[in-house]
């Protein structure tokens, strides 16, 4: 790990700085949308906006890379979303808001393409599991310490969207100042969705669904704190607790993934986050209780799009693998697009328990749908299962091929292991 931190610390500080942007925008825009008086569901179209941008932005990138290179990228893209985080605090419209999420997810699906280019680049088949880890921890703790910022300016001021604007201009020094530019990866084609239900049909449904529950989660939850009374501080707090219950979790997840049957595994971890959603709808507003729960539901929900790719993967032969990932990668952009519009239509005529009602009833979806796959289909066995490797819902094709090539390397090495293992025949 010490040797990918060496190699890779100007990058990880960079990505580090457009989270603190990135996790900043999704709670303070929540908090200003309610001062400036939009409703829930109004705030869940432009939530939702940023995820439109996101997946479209992910499929034409990489020909914008070809034609102009990822330094051009990159810094055209950040320069983008440094601008629209001031005019944000400038322009408070609902219209405004709700174009300017859509060019921000658009932004970031061409800046997160371009630093897991570089990153995969700069990794060995070695080091590429723990720089798969590097890069979530870095996403996942700059969305934490994102949280925090919120409690030094005033979410109704221009200060906090300053604040975001100026460490997404500070991340372009340490990225362009010390990365070279690298051949362009070339995203595999997608598996049809219909070849891809097909070899998983839990894949397709569980990256789907999990869409919705990321996307609720990360554009939703100040909204919702908002509706139920919490401070600016509660909120971040609560934001924070999701996101930190998914950094201590991955590693047990993941562990317990390599060494049992994953459906069972997804199964547990869904009921359990769905367990936990029905006690915070009778937890109310006890921000003490709400802050527990939340870290559970963030912990099993965050490592589940690794553990569904893993699962996946172990119904296809290597050279397929690739492809289906950016099936999912598909899936998930889907669901994450419709998860916000959801919940909050359904805030506004149900009241604000329909957030964690619907995370619920997600999480219940997927572990019913285990349940059920589990009756139809043979499990494979634990010695035949491929690696898990670590990935966020928030990745783009370029960090899940990555994570597929991982786990094609570590079964490839495997099986070499165990051919030489085996006694030469007499």
């Amino acid at each position: 790990m010490l040797t990918v931190l060496r190699n890779t610390w100007a990058l990880l500080l960079g990505m580090l700085l457009l989270m603190l942007g990135n996790g900043m925008q999704g709670s303070l825009l929540g908090i200003r949308g309610a001062i400036e008086g939009f409703s829930p569901f109004a705030l869940s179209l432009i939530t939702s906006g940023y995820f439109l941008g996101f997946l479209v932005s992910s499929r034409v990138t990489p020909n914008l890379i070809r034609r102009v290179g990822h330094v051009r990228v990159f810094a055209a893209m950040a320069s983008i979303i440094s601008a629209a985080f001031i005019l944000y605090a400038a322009l408070p419209d609902v219209w405004v808001w709700g174009l300017l999420r859509i060019i921000v997810g658009a932004c970031f699906a061409s800046v997160y393409i371009v630093a897991e280019s570089w990153l995969n680049d700069g990794a060995t088949n070695e080091t590429r599991g723990q720089a798969l880890s590097a890069y979530m921890i870095v996403q996942l703790g700059g969305i934490v310490a994102a949280q925090g910022l919120l409690n030094f300016g005033d979410p109704a001021g221009y200060g906090l969207f300053v604040l975001i604007s100026v460490a997404v201009s500070l991340s372009f020094a340490p990225i362009l100042l010390t990365v070279s530019p690298v051949p362009v990866h070339e995203a595999t084609e997608p598996m049809t969705l219909r070849e891809l239900f097909e070899a998983s049909p839990l894949g397709c449904v569980g990256a789907l669904m999990l869409g919705g529950v990321f996307s609720t989660m990360f554009g939703m939850t100040a909204i919702y704190g908002t509706q139920i009374g919490l401070t600016v501080a509660q909120i971040s707090a609560l934001v924070a607790a999701i996101y930190t219950g998914g950094m201590v979790l991955q590693y047990p997840i993941g562990w317990l993934s390599d060494r049992m049957d994953r459906r069972l595994l997804i199964l547990i971890a869904c009921s359990v986050g769905a367990a936990a959603s029905l006690v915070a709808i009778l937890a109310g507003n006890a921000a003490t209780a709400l802050l527990v729960i939340a870290f559970v539901v963030g912990g099993v929900s965050n490592p589940l799009y690794s553990l569904l790719i893993a699962h996946t993967n172990d119904f296809l032969d290597h050279e397929d693998m690739a492809a289906a990932s950016g099936g999912l990668v598909f899936l998930n952009g889907v669901g994450a697009i419709g998860g916000p519009r959801v919940v909050g239509l359904a805030i506004e005529g149900l009241g604000a328990w329909s957030y964690w009602g619907m995370i619920g009833l997600l999480l219940g979806g997927i572990a019913a749908y285990a349940a059920y796959r589990m009756t139809v289909r043979p499990t494979v066995s634990v010695e035949d299962t491929g690696a898990y490797a670590p990935i966020l819902p928030s990745a783009t094709a370029v960090a899940v091929d990555a994570a597929t090539e991982y786990a094609i390397e570590a079964a490839q090495n495997e099986e070499e292991e165990e051919d030489a293992s085996d006694p030469a025949p007499a």
